[in-house]
């Protein structure tokens, strides 16, 4: 056993002990060389399989519900009103718009449904609204699929009345570390949102909170991610890779190659043992022949689609588990 062994078996006991790791030992995961990838990738699925259901995987989809003409410049995002890109723009849906999105999420196979807003914050009546559609979805349809919603900066009030209203879970994304995220956006801070989740789980709503890799952002960065989101013991972290957008200030951005994901991947997994992680934006264009690897260290799948780019046909994502002896897993109300 040589010493890049040692140091994945040691990082996996620590895991499954559930003992934090420190950010050296974090950095020096994304630092493995490249031929330890699949023993890396073993620990970080032998973690996975100690806190979730073995061979299960979570499928969720979501509905961009309001589009575009967003007031922040993130740099990522094709929905700012700063830059020229080919979307889609229009205000919140109609109630049965999202109903209809919550039928197409359990024809998917979906164990959950997120509607997501753009802008910084939704309004007290697009709160109402969206409240109203859920209640729709939970109370009168009754449909077998948990309701979650990303609607940006959200006071108590709000995030109570969606709580009320039978939503489970909020999407909040710190996207990357409080150093790296004044190069991406300058029109909120950082700080605001990390307030936010913890606004989120002092009213007992389940948080999902991501990033997304491949901006610019440094080794340190993605540990930094991933060590905030351990302090405030998240319930979900959606990975997401960069899909550079025609018009924003990100189109030429680096991105990241499989290897390098599936690093990231285990880190985050190892980091974070008892939180799910979700395979999000870019996994079809980043993961490529490396899909398989990482559903093995991860809980979920975003299907269907995402908010202005077209996913991976889901057939491909059946197919996948059924090669891998996986099974989706069913809809479990929370």
């Amino acid at each position: 056993m040589d010493k890049f062994e040692k140091f994945i078996i040691d990082v996996g006991e620590k895991a499954l002990k559930y003992e934090p790791l420190t950010k050296d030992e974090a950095l020096s995961i994304l630092r493995l060389p490249d031929e330890y990838v699949a023993f890396l990738v073993y620990t970080a699925q032998k973690v996975k399989n100690a806190f979730f259901v073995p061979s299960k995987v979570e499928f969720c989809s979501i509905i961009n519900a309001k589009s575009g003409a967003c007031s922040e410049d993130c740099k990522f995002c094709a929905q700012s009103k700063f830059y020229k890109t080919p979307i889609n723009i229009y205000p919140l849906v109609p109630k049965e718009e999202i109903l209809e999105g919550a039928y197409r999420g359990v024809e998917f196979g979906a164990n959950r449904y997120c509607v997501v807003l753009s802008g910084k914050s939704a309004s007290h009546d697009e709160v109402e609204r969206i409240a109203d559609a859920v209640k729709q979805i939970k109370q009168v349809e009754r449909l077998p699929i948990n309701v979650c919603v990303s609607a940006g900066t959200l006071d108590e009030e709000d995030l109570l009345k969606l709580k009320s209203a039978g939503v489970k879970r909020i999407n909040h994304n710190l996207e990357t570390s409080e150093r790296f995220f004044t190069n991406i956006v300058t029109t909120h801070t950082w700080r605001e949102r990390y307030e936010t989740i913890k606004r989120i789980k002092s009213v007992g709503l389940s948080t999902c909170c991501g990033g997304i890799f491949g901006m610019g952002e440094t080794d340190e960065d993605r540990v930094d991610l991933a060590l905030t989101y351990r302090k405030l013991e998240v319930d979900s972290i959606p990975l997401n890779f960069l899909m550079p957008i025609e018009g924003t200030p990100l189109q030429e951005a680096p991105g990241v190659n499989p290897i390098e994901a599936l690093k990231i991947i285990a880190m985050f997994r190892l980091t974070n043992p008892k939180a799910e992680l979700r395979l999000c934006g870019g996994r079809e264009q980043t993961l490529r022949d490396f899909h398989g690897m990482a559903v093995l260290m991860t809980n979920a799948m975003m299907v269907g689609g995402y908010l202005t780019r077209a996913g991976r046909d889901i057939k491909k994502d059946y197919q996948l588990l059924k090669d891998m002896k996986a099974e989706r897993l069913h809809t479990i109300l929370e």
